[in-house]
């Protein structure tokens, strides 16, 4: 009998290959990620973004000036940490498939919020439906930075829906978005900008200047994933024609360069009316109108706008996996050429 030939052994990945698999491996532990995020949320205690945040609270008290000079430095510093950490971890623990999808997963659940915030948007929608202001009143500051104090419902909801359109751009689509830019590294300071934005780049006195460039960093790197959702934003929509018209008009006119492209699109494909008067503790903003021809809201439409927001969230990963997989494949086709 002729005795078998032995079978090849795998071929051995060529350095050209080599991006395109990380690309993969790191793709599929995005979507890992984005899993646990949906079945589990944020943990309750000990979540990695608190820690930066505490990191970062007592770096400011020890660089706190009431001078821009000195918040770039302080905004330089968090983030820089972050993403030189961040960068070292995956080259370290990147080198083996295992290491580097458990390393993307781990962070892609990091920053995500996604299950977070539809949850809290169902909870004030609960207590409202259940006829329990006062409940829904202590419960609105866990979603948004608004007085809720002297709110009625119907200024509640859209609160809830408004916050839902913004926190669907920042706390999924934007993470989503770096990640596909810029892998693991970009995921985590993606998340380290926009948590030092809500710490110090707020307007009050203490902030004004200090927190300036906080707030400049986190408009330009929220510039593309705002984008991105408001189009998803229109995808998702029952009615995308009416989602794009309104996004297309009124998403410019919001005074944050973010904020309105996700607010507008949302407001267009629930079907409601978002906007105006705004009240921060003592501050009051008197915003634009987003869909003004559209109906107020109501305590159904928060459920509308979270199914919305989970939708625009996977077709977020959907996007954005595949565009790190291309990217990666048009770098290495660049570099070949």
């Amino acid at each position: 009998m002729t005795p078998r030939a032995p079978s090849p052994a795998p071929r051995p990945l060529t350095r050209a290959s080599r991006p395109l698999a990380r690309a993969a491996v790191f793709a599929l532990g995005a979507a890992a990620g984005y899993a646990a995020d949906a079945r589990f949320a944020d943990p309750r205690r000990g979540h990695p973004v608190a820690f930066f945040g505490s990191a970062a609270t007592r770096l400011e008290r020890r660089l706190w000036r009431d001078d821009r000079a000195a918040g770039a430095g302080y905004t330089a510093l968090c983030v820089g940490a972050v993403a030189a950490g961040a960068f070292a971890l995956d080259r370290t623990v990147g080198r083996r498939p295992l290491g580097r999808a458990a390393l993307a997963a781990a962070a892609t659940w990091t920053v995500l919020g996604g299950t977070s915030l539809t949850r809290e948007a169902r909870t004030i929608g609960c207590s409202l439906a259940a006829g329990d202001l006062a409940a829904a009143r202590e419960r609105l500051p866990h979603l948004c930075g608004r007085d809720p104090s002297a709110l009625d419902g119907q200024q509640i909801a859209r609160a809830v829906v408004e916050s839902v359109a913004e926190n669907t751009a920042d706390a999924v689509v934007n993470a989503l978005t770096w990640g596909a830019l810029a892998g693991t590294p970009g995921l985590l300071a993606f998340r380290a900008v926009n948590t030092l934005d809500a710490m110090v780049g707020h307007r009050s006195p203490r902030y004004a200047r200090f927190g300036w460039a906080s707030a400049r960093l986190d408009d330009v790197a929220g510039w593309p994933g705002a984008r991105l959702t408001a189009l998803l934003t229109v995808a998702a929509a029952p009615e995308p024609r009416t989602a794009w018209r309104v996004w297309r008009r009124d998403g410019s006119a919001h005074p944050s360069p973010n904020a309105g492209q996700a607010e507008s699109a949302f407001a267009g494909a629930v079907g409601v009316r978002l906007g105006g008067t705004l009240r921060y503790g003592e501050r009051v903003e008197h915003r634009p109108v987003l869909g003004a021809e559209l109906r107020p809201v109501t305590v159904d439409d928060i459920e509308r706008a979270c199914a919305l927001s989970r939708r625009v969230g996977a077709l977020a990963l959907g996007t954005t996996v595949a565009g790190h997989v291309l990217l990666r494949a048009l770098l290495k086709k660049r570099g070949r050429a």
